[in-house]
């Protein structure tokens, strides 16, 4: 437990210093996150093995993964979505290329590990490099991890009725309402410090909306998880696991945060 605290505060540390330097700095630190992401999901749906270490699929999508980066952070000037759908055509390719040695599962997991990972994690960057950006990013941690703490110590005091009792046994109905409306206040805050208190319930509306999509996202690497009979995707992070066992919900939370922001505050010329 105290390997998991001090691993956890160190990197919370490091992402509030990470976000707010921004730029090339963010865009390399989530290009570094995406690529290990991509890995672990790979090697959990077995694309990656002993006997295939680096199978042809995977090369594809480790390229296009830093050819996507590139992309997103030269920005409006370059179509990163148009980036993303040629990163998939070159994995399919591969799969033409070597047809016999890789098998359909094969190009299926790869160009979800892509998408599921480095194409939603780019959001924060695409958040952050945006228009008050600097403003806007935080709503996806309140959404996510300060979710997840309020989830935990509802559920841990309150908590009766099992969520998705087969999935994570210890998630709760009542700890589950808890990080919902603890991302809602926290999305109040952040109004009142980062809009002088303006923007109220469009902010906690976002916040509240996340916390709900971290859910999501918690449960389905679980359901991966159990699904492959691993207990973590990694041992990159002390008592957390690998990237994928810490930022599952951040990786659903970021692109429902982006269209969210785009459609109650930037609208509104925020």
């Amino acid at each position: 437990m105290k390997t998991r605290i001090i691993s956890g505060a160190v990197l919370a540390v490091v992402t509030v210093a990470v976000i707010l330097i921004g730029g090339p700095v963010l865009a390399a630190v989530l290009l570094l996150c995406s690529l290990v992401a991509m890995n672990e999901l790979m090697k959990a749906l077995g694309v990656i093995t002993e006997e295939k270490k680096f199978p042809p699929v995977a090369i594809a999508a480790y390229v296009g993964c830093v050819i996507y980066y590139i992309a997103v952070f030269l920005g409006k000037d370059v179509f990163y979505g148009e980036v993303a759908a040629i990163v998939i055509t070159a994995i399919v390719s591969m799969y033409v290329l070597f047809f016999g040695d890789t098998r359909s599962e094969d190009v299926t997991g790869t160009v979800f590990s892509f998408v599921y990972s480095a194409f939603m994690l780019s959001f924060i960057y695409l958040i952050r490099a945006g228009s008050y950006g600097e403003r806007y990013v935080w709503m996806v941690f309140a959404s996510s991890w300060i979710a997840d703490t309020c989830a935990y110590f509802t559920g841990y005091f309150l908590g009766k009725h099992k969520m998705a009792p087969v999935l994570s046994p210890k998630k709760t109905i009542e700890g589950a309402a808890g990080g919902i409306i603890g991302a809602g206040l926290a999305g109040l805050l952040l109004a009142k410090f980062l809009f002088s208190g303006n923007y109220m319930w469009q902010c906690f509306l976002i916040c509240a909306v996340g916390a709900m999509i971290s859910i999501v996202g918690d449960l389905a690497a679980s359901a991966i998880k159990r699904d492959r009979g691993i207990k973590d995707y990694g041992k990159l992070i002390p008592g957390h696991g690998g990237i994928m066992d810490r930022f599952d919900s951040v990786i659903f939370t970021a692109p429902v945060i982006y269209l969210l922001v785009h459609l109650l505050l930037r609208f509104m010329n925020v």
